[in-house]
């Protein structure tokens, strides 16, 4: 019933379950994520939230993006090349952000209103762009002559997320005026820097990954070169804030260049960022430099800074990092860009090794640091996701530096992204969550049925439909909290080879052939890292993927005096009429009995104290 496990914190070292190495393979990018877009997700748990996605989520930004903020006005004033700026510097990027996700969610539910919506945006984006292709609002109205002089304005930034938007609706409508629009910033910037050009060390990355896709869908070599030269220019002392104070080069991911970095330092959600870049770049251009300081900077994030939460970022001063271990949890930043950004780049570090601990590490930061950063119903955001709160921390309906909530918009109607992929022997199931997906694999198409009640079950049934015999392994990841398991197929027991945390099923696939895996689910018991001094006489409450904290509201009586400890017992049940469905905890000890909640529930009831972190009455 009971596990105790270091917290250090990756799936290696948290459950001791796999070897700890550097991968040895060669940057090629041997698995190929199945896009959402094949992906129709139907399950308990997932499908609510997608739907709240269309009728709550999304109608919340475009209401303020277009009725409560200057944000769409800018856009308006800058066609018109008059009106005042209204916001910060960066705010474009939220609409575009917000465009993004429209883009996403028009794929599997397309609502002409809603397309409608979108093109009405772009219209104002285009007529926003200057003749030369420059598009930022905030230069545009308070003086073109300034654009390009200042490192940390965000320029690169904001053309980045556009370009994310752009080549998203460009795949969702076959419309490409933004894809234009995006195509002429990035020839503009292109005229002002590179080499033989001027220098510039973007302060906050994104355009990196952008121009990559922006390649991937013009297959114009220029944009993934630029993205490169882009990366190339950190660590060379070209860095410089324009003359507006200090450039702290730690800060910015530019105190050395990127192939030696060692260490995760400065912002992090600018760090997760650079780092996708550098992944993308590396894929393509096979460069092992990247790759090996990738590796490095992977073990210390997640050996020594990561929380159990799957956040990343201890500190509200830089929103980032201070020293190894250092994780407070009533002052945990933990913003949610963040953790999503940490399913990105995980989810490019499983696409060149097939290591499951990448997913392990993407699947805690999904589940509990993004998921927590929306409310249930949809229509209120955390920015910043503590592990404790004496009862005043709550989500919001937006913020005047908006980055969070839009970046939910765009990311929960991708979550299909992260379940499969495919390389050239085997089909690769990363995550279960209940869906069909339609995957094409040489003459015809394979489809794949899976059936889960997870997170709350550990039991999944997937059901192969294919026109004429698979010949390919399907590798079954067993989760790094997994110890217990069984799987069959066709109802026959099997015990296959396990390589990087996969079960590899190598058959020649038939049409209503089944496989079952069937995971023990039992509570865990967490121990931290001893150098992580905030949690020293703690302990965390896992199940499956999911993180528990306690909320007074459940536990009124002598909440700050419930502890666990050795002779605690826990059981566990699913309440319907709780949370819109959950499964509790309670940790009975003695007369004393608490109660858990899934950390990503919390403050959706009455406000009150929450902490993951318990009180530990020693062995």
């Amino acid at each position: 019933m009971k596990q105790y496990v270091l917290l250090s914190l990756a799936c290696l070292s948290l459950w001791g379950c796999k070897e700890q190495q550097v991968t040895k393979e060669a940057p090629l990018k041997m698995i190929e994520q199945v896009d959402f877009s094949h992906v129709k997700i139907q399950d308990n748990f997932w499908s609510p939230r997608l739907a709240k996605h269309i009728t709550a989520t999304l109608p919340v930004c475009i209401d303020q993006i277009e009725n409560r903020t200057g944000r769409i006005r800018n856009f308006e004033n800058a066609a018109k090349g008059q009106g005042e700026h209204s916001g910060i510097f960066f705010d474009d990027s939220d609409v575009y952000k917000a465009l993004e996700g429209i883009a996403y969610s028009l794929i599997n539910n397309p609502d002409p209103e809603l397309e409608k919506k979108a093109d009405e945006w772009i219209d104002k984006f285009a007529a926003a762009q200057q003749p030369d292709g420059y598009i930022n609002t905030f230069y545009t109205l308070t003086g073109l002559d300034k654009r390009w002089t200042n490192m940390d304005k965000h320029e690169m930034y904001c053309a980045g997320h556009m370009t994310e938007a752009g080549v998203a609706y460009y795949k969702a409508t076959g419309k490409r005026k933004l894809l234009d629009v995006c195509i002429r910033m990035a020839d503009h910037m292109m005229t002002q820097f590179g080499p033989d050009k001027r220098h510039w060390v973007p302060g906050h990355e994104e355009i990196e990954l952008a121009l990559v896709k922006l390649y991937e869908v013009t297959h114009e070599e220029k944009y993934l070169d630029f993205a490169n030269w882009l990366i190339e220019e950190r660590g060379h002392g070209h860095g410089t804030k324009g003359g507006e104070g200090d450039w702290n080069p730690f800060y910015y991911q530019d105190e050395m260049p990127v192939r030696e970095m060692t260490d995760i330092a400065g912002h992090a959600v600018r760090c997760m960022y650079l780092y996708c870049g550098m992944a993308d770049v590396a894929a393509l251009k096979k460069d092992t430099g990247y790759i090996k300081a990738l590796n490095r900077l992977w073990d210390d994030v997640v050996l020594r800074n990561m929380y159990v939460t799957g956040g990343i970022g201890s500190s509200r001063h830089n929103e980032g990092f201070t020293e190894d271990y250092d994780l407070p949890n009533l002052d945990a930043y933990c913003e949610t860009c963040a953790s999503v950004g940490m399913v990105y780049w995980n989810q490019r570090m499983n696409q060149f090794t097939g290591d499951s601990k990448y997913v392990d590490v993407l699947e805690r930061s999904m589940y509990n640091g993004a998921l927590a950063g929306i409310s249930l119903s949809g229509d209120r955001f955390f920015y910043v996701n503590p592990l404790e709160s004496k009862g005043d921390h709550h989500r919001q309906e937006w913020y005047g530096c908006a980055c969070c909530p839009s970046q939910i918009s765009r990311f929960l109607p991708s979550i299909g992204n992260y379940i499969y992929g495919t390389s050239d022997k085997a089909v690769w199931v990363n995550l279960y969550i209940g869906n069909t997906t339609e995957i094409p694999m040489g003459k015809g198409n394979v489809t794949l049925k899976q059936e889960t009640a997870y997170p709350w079950d550990g039991q999944v049934r997937l059901t192969v439909s294919a026109s004429s015999p698979l010949k390919k392994e399907i590798r079954m990841r067993i989760p790094g909290w997994c110890k217990q398991y069984t799987l069959a197929v066709n109802g026959k027991q099997v015990s296959p080879a396990v390589e990087k945390g996969y079960a590899v099923l190598d058959n020649e696939w038939k049409s209503g052939d089944v496989i079952t895996l069937d995971m023990a689910m039992p509570v865990e018991v967490v121990e931290a890292d001893p150098r992580v001094k905030e949690d020293i006489g703690k302990r965390a409450i896992q199940r499956g993927p999911l993180v528990y904290c306690m909320e007074e509201t459940d536990n009124k009586k002598d909440f700050d005096k419930l502890a666990i400890s050795p002779a605690t017992t826990f059981t566990e049940g699913f309440d319907a009429n709780l949370l819109n469905g959950v499964v509790t905890v309670k940790a009975a000890d003695g007369d004393k009995c608490a109660s858990l909640i899934p950390y990503y529930a919390w403050d959706n009831r009455t406000a009150g104290k929450m902490k993951v972190w318990l009180d530990y009455k020693g062995e």
